[in-house]
């Protein structure tokens, strides 16, 4: 990857698994106006080189899309099999549509196992008119490369915990996104140095079983070292936007959606 070029990131989502507004909830944040407390499912495109790519396609996978005005993907990355993070994927459908061709899908082979079983249709020797091609490409390889049309982004896979089922996180030269991580080992956190910017989830304050509690989330960007951490995969447990932004520590804020960063 030319670290000297620009890489661009917009958040298409940063919100936790059921979102934010959360159905049937009426407190303060699902009640909030402020569009930063409006949270769809965790997402980021990340634009480098002439290649555009997605990191997890969940329900709100069109949605996004449509609202960023987004017509091209070379690829989407998946960090696992959990369906607020594959749950968008049927909608690859309109690539295969434009481009005529099976959309790349990059993902561990537990991952392509859930999928094959979750879009089953998709996998069926038969055929159906319409339905969804994927490509998928099975992540083997520390670090590999997504390459299209000459162009190539070098991307780190780093493994951290969600419980105890293995997660992947993804490094592309100074960025570094991690979402669905309650645990990262050491020799994990040694692949997150010399970070301009790490995006890191968090659900709420108090201690969680499978996710970072924000003492934690924070405790993991100062031991990065990163220049700037921005936060994701927000509940309403954590709070409104403008509450939370007020108490977190210099270097470290709550992403939003549609937030875009350069570096």
């Amino acid at each position: 990857m030319d670290t000297a070029s620009e890489t661009r990131l917009t958040f298409l989502g940063t919100g936790t698994s059921q979102g934010v507004p959360m159905i049937g909830c009426h407190c303060d944040v699902c009640s909030s106006e402020d569009p930063r407390d409006k949270r769809l499912r965790s997402s980021v495109l990340i634009e480098h080189n002439g290649l555009s790519i997605v990191i997890d396609a969940g329900p709100d996978f069109r949605q996004q899309l449509l609202r960023e005005g987004i017509d091209n993907l070379d690829a989407i990355l998946l960090t696992h099999e959990h369906k607020d993070h594959t749950g968008g994927l049927d909608d690859v459908r309109a690539f295969n549509y434009f481009t005529g061709k099976p959309f790349p899908i990059y993902c561990e082979e537990r991952v392509k196992k859930a999928l094959a079983s979750e879009y089953a249709y998709a996998f069926s020797d038969y055929r159906y008119p319409g339905i969804p091609e994927y490509e998928i490409i099975t992540i083997s390889e520390n670090p590999f490369r997504i390459s299209c049309d000459g162009s190539t982004i070098n991307v780190t896979p780093i493994r951290v915990y969600h419980h105890t089922l293995p997660v992947l996180g993804f490094r592309i030269g100074k960025l570094a996104y991690i979402t669905d991580a309650g645990r990262i080992e050491r020799d994990e956190i040694l692949k997150l140095k010399d970070l301009d910017i790490l995006i890191l989830n968090t659900v709420r304050r108090e201690p969680h079983i499978s996710h970072f509690s924000l003492r934690e989330a924070i405790e993991v960007a100062r031991e990065t070292g990163a220049k700037k951490c921005y936060l994701t995969h927000l509940s309403h447990q954590i709070g409104k936007h403008c509450e939370l932004s007020a108490e977190l520590p210099d270097g470290i804020e709550a992403a939003s959606d549609g937030l875009k960063l350069a570096l």
